[in-house]
């Protein structure tokens, strides 16, 4: 086999497995006359004959493991020490995440974004940063949020520090949650606790009670961030409103974003809108109180809501139940069916066409709305884009209308009843009766999960023998009362 190329493959074989690469050398040097040449295959012993040009294509591409030179073992013993003890490193920094409950399916995404945590020989670290975590009470599912959000908060010195202050927030009776955030922001924009505590402090000056301001601070922890003048602006505001200092209080609690909001630049110009529509400072004051959300709304959001209640086309009846409790609540009312619906998916322009096609929308809760759009989803396979076309999915019933169909069309296409596939048009649009006479007479077992115009028989409202209640007793009659009535007769003739 003299002027072949020969490709060696010794002390290579847990080099292989682990890297899935081959690294080869050449004995004896290539005859340059040669035209042919040996080539590893993935099994040890096999051998295949290529040519020179694609022996210089392969040789070319990979010049790291493949050389005319003698390996030295050595730099392949320690390159596959390094894999090895790199591949430790990950088993052991899995292990003790798991152990703190991080969850698996998030281990391999966690650790290949937070290489440095792998630079550390030592894991003695981490679990210190994780017991300390620990002690602060932090939820598994906030302690496993804090780091993914934020891994620099494994820092055992940034933790001790946070460990002694956490001691200063005590008397405060801040929740769990709320430390949790502070820690985030502490390590993000490097505020020490001590800053973190005057912050604190100041709030407390404001006159918020506990429960307000452990709920502004687990809804807007970056208010640690603003200085005293930004909170006190938001006050006054609502104080020149007339609004008391117990209602103002309650809007912090029921919406603290509303800190974030500029005075000038959000809030004047909303009130600006309110009082446009018509609406008193009375009746502004006191739907800011009873629903503080509706400080959340965009500028020319609330507009375009009450243009849409203006615009409706329904029956008498479905208008009473949306204006209700006035034009001012219902337009806020059709606000958050658009974000609900928006949440799912739809564009604002579209969510808004599905509200006036279908104004029954608006009398349903946004639990009720939520529900049968997860149904639609995720049970009946259909895209969240199909209530355009057919909004009044949103308007029937769920139980009455929805779920009977469903079962119906559900059981014919198992069994093979259906001529062709039933749509979403198809299965909401029909009225009851005609449902009926398509889907369910035609096959008598469907009429237990359609559950209407069954063949049964029909339950009465009333118990058995009660109609007797209600029956006139009878009397006898003689010939005089027979004279008498003849003669009353007589005398209407």
């Amino acid at each position: 086999m003299n002027n072949h190329l020969f490709v060696l493959c010794s002390e290579l074989s847990n080099y292989e497995a682990f890297t899935g690469k081959y690294a080869v050398t050449i004995e004896p040097p290539v005859d340059t006359k040669s035209n042919t040449a040996w080539k590893l295959l993935p099994s040890p012993m096999a051998f295949t004959l290529i040519n020179r040009t694609t022996r210089h294509r392969v040789f070319a591409k990979n010049r790291f493991f493949f050389s005319t030179k003698p390996y030295n073992s050595q730099i392949l013993k320690l390159s596959f020490s390094n894999e090895k003890t790199n591949y430790r490193m990950q088993i052991s920094l899995a292990n003790l995440l798991q152990r703190y409950g991080f969850p698996p399916s998030q281990l391999h995404s966690f650790i290949s974004k937070n290489q440095f945590l792998l630079n550390s020989n030592n894991l003695n670290d981490l679990d210190k940063s994780l017991s300390i975590l620990l002690s602060f009470k932090i939820t598994q599912k906030s302690l496993v949020s804090l780091i993914n959000d934020c891994p620099g908060v494994l820092d055992v010195q940034f933790l001790k520090k946070w460990e002694v202050g956490v001691l200063k927030f005590g008397d405060l009776g801040l929740s769990p949650l709320v430390v949790r955030n502070f820690l985030e922001l502490s390590r993000r924009f490097e505020i020490d606790p001590d800053g973190v505590f005057q912050t604190m402090k100041v709030l407390k000056g404001l006159g918020f009670s506990e429960g307000t301001l452990n709920r502004v601070l687990e809804e807007f922890p970056r208010v640690i961030l603003m200085d005293e003048g930004e909170v006190c602006r938001k006050i006054e505001f609502f104080e020149g409103i007339g609004i008391s200092g117990e209602g103002i209080e309650r809007i912090f609690s029921f919406f603290p974003g509303v800190i974030g909001f500029d005075v000038e630049d959000r809030l004047k110009p909303l009130l600006d809108e309110f009082c446009h529509w018509g609406f008193g400072e009375d009746m502004i004051r006191k739907e800011i109180v009873r629903e503080p959300r509706v400080l959340s709304m965009e500028l020319g959001e609330f507009s375009r809501c009450l243009e849409l209640l203006r615009s409706l086309k329904c029956r008498e009846p479905i208008k009473w139940k949306i204006f209700g409790e006035g034009a001012f609540r219902a337009g806020f009312e059709v606000k958050l069916r658009v974000d609900c619906l928006c949440k799912h998916g739809l564009i604002r322009r579209e969510a808004f066409k599905v509200l006036w096609k279908e104004p029954r929308v608006m009398t349903y809760r946004i639990e009720d709305i939520e529900k049968k759009i997860e149904f639609l989803v995720h049970r009946m396979k259909f895209n969240v884009d199909c209530l355009v076309e057919v909004p009044e999915f949103l308007g029937v019933n769920f139980d009455k209308h929805i779920v009977p169909r469903y079962n119906v069309i559900g059981y014919l296409r198992g069994k093979g009843g259906l001529g062709s596939e039933v749509g979403l048009k198809d299965l909401i649009k029909p009225s009851r009766l005609r449902f009926y006479n398509l889907y369910v007479k035609p096959y008598p077992e469907c009429e237990k999960l359609y559950g209407r115009f069954s063949g049964g028989e029909v339950k009465s409202r009333h118990p058995v023998g009660l109609w007797k209640l209600f029956k006139p007793p009878s009397y006898p009659e003689s010939k005089e009362d027979v004279r008498n009535i003849k003669a009353f007769m007589e005398t209407l003739v």
